[in-house]
């Protein structure tokens, strides 16, 4: 399977404004505090080591490969992001991102990594702080022609009712950094497909 990176899903979640299915708004936006985010940017001496996957509807887990990150700092700002676009869960079907307005320097106050060919990450120096950890793992209907047929299975389900061409998920999971950490911090973050 070629995953295809979604370049505008990530930047959705973190905080760029996305070009997904469903346009929502936030009433009562809260606005974006620079200040509130800026540790984030100071050097700390913490590591996150994480692996992010998606479980397809057969149950198979699939590395997110070659996938953007981001470390986000929990404020009063992406607090309401992550609630507008995960509601009560810490996934939701890559398809169903809504389209949020952004700040303009939210991202400038996120760290972004790139996951290798295992899904796996690594924030050094990161300073004392709470964070969530985003990430997405998308493709797109066309892209399972060279799949194994379990895989070709799951992805032609998570298209019986909805015609989108975009299949996967969005995800995170919440991390606490004290700055006393003796060892790394090991985070999961996955998500399903759905369908």
């Amino acid at each position: 399977m070629r995953v295809v990176s979604v370049a505008a899903l990530s930047l959705c979640l973190a905080g760029a404004g996305c070009n997904a299915r469903n346009d929502k708004k936030i009433d009562d936006p809260v606005a974006f505090d620079a200040k509130e985010a800026a540790y984030v940017l100071k050097q700390g001496k913490t590591t996150i080591h994480g692996h992010a996957f998606v479980i397809n509807n057969v149950g198979r887990a699939q590395n997110a490969a070659g996938q953007d990150v981001y470390l986000v700092p929990q404020t009063a700002y992406s607090k309401q992001r992550i609630e507008a676009i995960f509601d009560s869960g810490k996934s939701v079907q890559a398809r169903e991102v809504p389209k949020l307005p952004s700040d303009p320097d939210y991202l400038k106050y996120t760290r972004r990594w790139k996951t290798d060919t295992n899904g796996k990450f690594t924030f050094d120096n990161v300073a004392p702080g709470e964070y969530f950890v985003v990430t997405q793992m998308s493709w797109t209907k066309d892209d399972t022609s060279k799949s194994d047929d379990a895989l070709k299975d799951a992805v032609k389900n998570a298209f019986k009712d909805d015609k989108s061409s975009l299949v996967g998920a969005a995800m995170y999971e919440k991390v606490t950094v004290s700055g006393k950490e003796k060892a790394p911090i090991d985070v999961v973050v996955s998500g399903g497909i759905g369908g």
